[in-house]
Formats: C-alpha cells, sequence, structure tokens
C-alpha cells in the first residue's frame, strides 16, 4: 500500500525577485530600452517600471553585487543613493560621449556624397540601401530612431518601412474586412500602451484614459489583440503562488486497511434547515463502518463517531478525507495522529480524490425510497439505520464481484463465489450451447485490490 503522507499547509509565498535575477532584468531592460522597446520588456517579463528605478538604486550603489537569494537587503543610508546618483550620471554621460564619438564616424565617412547623389534621378535605389545601411550602424551603437534619422537627412518612417509581400491566391479570396486597423494605427496603439505613462496600467485603464482625453485609437479589445499578437500579456499583479498538490495514491488488498469517510446534507422539515450525515466506508470492502446524523457538522462530532468505529471495527491505516473543516480540525487530526493513523487528503475541488464516499452518496439519495425531505433528527436516523442495513447485508454491489459488502468485510467470498461456479457449471453442463466459454464471467471476479488514483490508469490515459 502506497501513501503520500500529510501535507504541509501554510501560506503561498509571494513573488519575489533574487539579487541576481534583478541584475540580469536589469541588464535586459537596458538593451530594451537602447531598440525602444523598453515599454515591451517590461510587460513580457511582468516587471513594472518602479521596480527597475528602486533595483537600479541599488545596482549603482553596489549593493546587489555578491548577495545570494536569501541575503536581506534593507534601504540606501544617505552616502550608499549618493554614490549611486554619481555613478548613475557617469554612466550616462559616458554612453552620450560614445555615441557621439560614433555617430560623428559614420556620419562624416559617406552621408555627405550619399545627399548628393540622392538628388538626382540616376542610382538613387543604390544610394537609398546605403543610407538605410547608414541608419541601421547609428541603431547599433544605441542612437535613438528619430536622432539617426535626422543624421542620415530621410524619414524615420521611411527607413522602417519593410515592402509588402506579395499576396497569395489564398490571400486574395480572402480580403482583410474593412474595418480593420492599419498597421501604422496598430503601432500606434502599441506605442501608447508602451508609453512611459501607460506602461504600468492595465489596457482597460489606458482605454479609459484616452476616452478622457479625448483620443480614440481602438476598442478594448483591439488594445489586448495588438497585446497579444506582440505576446506583451503577462500577469504581474504580485499573485500568490499555489503550490501543486500531490495525487493522493492509496491502495487496499484487504478489509481494514484504508477508511473514507465525508459528510452529506439531508434535507430537514423546512426550507435551509439540513442534518449533517457522517459517513465513513471501507473502500475495499464497500462495508459502510460507521453512520451518524447530527443537527450541525462539527470536528468532535467526527472524533466520536471514529472512536466508536475503531472500537468494532479496529484502527485502520490510513484515513481519506476531502479537505472540509471538520475533516482537516485539530481535534479529528489530534486523535489519528494519536494512534498512528495516517492521515490522506483529496485535492481542492476534485471530488474524484473520494470516489468511494461520493458514490456512496449517489447510491443513497438517488434510490427511491430516499424522502424529499425529513420530518425530524430521529426520523433521519431510522432511515440511516435501514440504510446501512440494506448496504452492507443485501445490496449486491458490481465493484466487488456483485458481492455484499458485508461478505467481503467478513471473509464469506470464497464460499460464495464456489457455490455461484458450482451452479454455472451445472447449467453449462445442461445446455452447453448457450454458453461460449467455460469461464465465469469477469462481472463476477473479486478485483485484487482497491484503489484511489491508481498510478497505471494515468498511465493509460497520457497514451
Amino acid at each position: 500500500m502506497t501513501n503520500p503522507g500529510p501535507r504541509a499547509g501554510g501560506p503561498s509565498r509571494r513573488r519575489t525577485f533574487t539579487p541576481t535575477e534583478k541584475l540580469d532584468l536589469l541588464a535586459g531592460y537596458e538593451e530594451a530600452i537602447a531598440e525602444q522597446k523598453g515599454g515591451a520588456y517590461l510587460r513580457e517579463n511582468g516587471v513594472y517600471s518602479s521596480q527597475i528605478t528602486e533595483w537600479r538604486k541599488l545596482r549603482d550603489a553596489g549593493v546587489l553585487e555578491g548577495k545570494t537569494g536569501g541575503d536581506r537587503i534593507g534601504k540606501l543610508s544617505v552616502e550608499q543613493a549618493e554614490i549611486a546618483r554619481l555613478r548613475r550620471q557617469l554612466e550616462v554621460s559616458e554612453g552620450k560621449r560614445k555615441k557621439t564619438e560614433d555617430a560623428l564616424d559614420i556620419n562624416g565617412k559617406t552621408l555627405g556624397v550619399l545627399r548628393e547623389r540622392h538628388q538626382r534621378v540616376a542610382g538613387r535605389a543604390e544610394v537609398q540601401e546605403e543610407m538605410k545601411r547608414a541608419y541601421q550602424q547609428l541603431l547599433q551603437i544605441k542612437i535613438p530612431q528619430r536622432k539617426a534619422a535626422d543624421m542620415v537627412g530621410v524619414s524615420r518612417t521611411t527607413m522602417n518601412r519593410t515592402p509588402r509581400t506579395p499576396r497569395t491566391p489564398q490571400d486574395a479570396a480572402r480580403p482583410a474586412p474593412p474595418n480593420k486597423l492599419s498597421v501604422v494605427e496598430r503601432a500606434a496603439i502599441l506605442d501608447v500602451l508602451n508609453s512611459p505613462e501607460c506602461v504600468d496600467m492595465a489596457p482597460m485603464q489606458v482605454y479609459a484614459k484616452l476616452l478622457d482625453d479625448g483620443l480614440y485609437l481602438g476598442s478594448l479589445s483591439t488594445f489586448y489583440r495588438v497585446l497579444n499578437e506582440n505576446r506583451l500579456v503577462k500577469e504581474r499583479r504580485r499573485l500568490a503562488k499555489q503550490k501543486p498538490r500531490s495525487i493522493p495514491e492509496l491502495e487496499a488488498t484487504a478489509p481494514g486497511e484504508v477508511y473514507s469517510w465525508d459528510i452529506t446534507k439531508l434535507a430537514g422539515p423546512v426550507k435551509g434547515k439540513y442534518f449533517d450525515c457522517y459517513l465513513m466506508v471501507d473502500i475495499y470492502s464497500r462495508y459502510i463502518v460507521g453512520a451518524h446524523v447530527h443537527a450541525t457538522e462539527s470536528g468532535q462530532l467526527a472524533v466520536e463517531m471514529m472512536k466508536e468505529i475503531f472500537g468494532v471495527h479496529g484502527i485502520p491505516l490510513v484515513v481519506h478525507a476531502d479537505r472540509g473543516t471538520s475533516m482537516t480540525s485539530k481535534t479529528v487530526a489530534a486523535l489519528l495522529s494519536d494512534l498512528e493513523v495516517t492521515r490522506s487528503h483529496s485535492r481542492p475541488r476534485v471530488s474524484n480524490d473520494n470516489p468511494y464516499s461520493e458514490s456512496l452518496f449517489k447510491t443513497l439519495k438517488y434510490a427511491p425510497q430516499f424522502p424529499e425531505r425529513f420530518s425530524s433528527l430521529g426520523d433521519a436516523r431510522q432511515f440511516m439505520s435501514e440504510f446501512v442495513q440494506w448496504y452492507n447485508h443485501a445490496h449486491q454491489h458490481s465493484g466487488i464481484g456483485l458481492h455484499t459488502p458485508a461478505d467481503v468485510h467478513f471473509g464469506l467470498v470464497d464460499s460464495v463465489a464456489a457455490k455461484r461456479s458450482q451452479t454455472l457449471a451445472a447449467a453449462r453442463a445442461l445446455h452447453p450451447e448457450r454458453f461460449s466459454t467455460s469461464r465465469d464471467p469477469k462481472i463476477l471476479a473479486m478485483p485484487e485490490a482497491a484503489w484511489i488514483n491508481n498510478p497505471r490508469d494515468r498511465v493509460v490515459q497520457a497514451a
């Protein structure tokens, strides 16, 4: 029998960044800024501009270098803040100087001659290609697009324009809808969403802000569509990360190994009044080892039921339940811990993890004798007593070879199965033409084990 053991609970940690991750994000952001894609980088990595500003101060002050993931970083002192400001100012000045030198070098080599040749008709296409290459060289040394276009002496739109691809017959058969936004309009939407004023705002807020400013660029769905096309939609809120729950895998090969229990509501005499039915079943034999009905639900009542059951039927190895308040209560946990019984719980919102209790409740409530309402608590207890007696001793359960749960629980299966085999053998001998095999039907076979989430089933489903 396998068993996942008790699970560790507790609240989930918020999203955090290690010093190394902060330095990597800063480096990537500065590269994106140089390519005029800073806003897109923030959305793609789920980071706010305010975080970048804070991390840059820490980096410039030298407090991020050499830090590990668990080190705590406090606020900067006055001296550290001044060092960070001066270091940042020096880096900006040095970067501007280097860009200016490289730009002057490129600009002084060929652009004067190219501008003069560009005024002529002959060779104009070749000159335009040369100017585009010079424009790309300026962008490679981190010159902004607008400034690079002014230095080359051509329109920035011309430099960024891509030639149209030839349309295929399939494209010709499906013309673009008349209300589709153009590439320039979609680029304008993307520029606004990635602008410093709007990069930290949700598209819905940007949409409303533009309307307040008297500007309409597109519908709200278009805003999201443009972001999706550029893969810029990502969760940035400080959401708690839910740890994946392990799948409970329990096996019972004999009665008394694994018990499953749950609580269901029974409708009372008036609307809004309910009684609570506590049911515990042995998953191997399907025998109801305990059924109590109370006016309320509490962990203390569950403990009283378990003590009575364990005193009569013995202490199991594992007790499985869902994650209800009574099932996870301290009183129940303390009792099972004292008895050295392993607690097992379903995953949140996964009813299939407690199949034996759920199927038992369906058998109970779909029975033709099940009343619409119970007139009193005593009436409900009387009905449950009769139901348990019938289920345990008269119900031919399809999951255990059409035996009754009592036969399986108390070890009477072999004698019942032998009697059935003798009856079938006599019938085959009397009318052999009516049987295609000499074996007993599979539905009469007793399963070797009862599982909750058999791993072999998941392998078959995955295949």
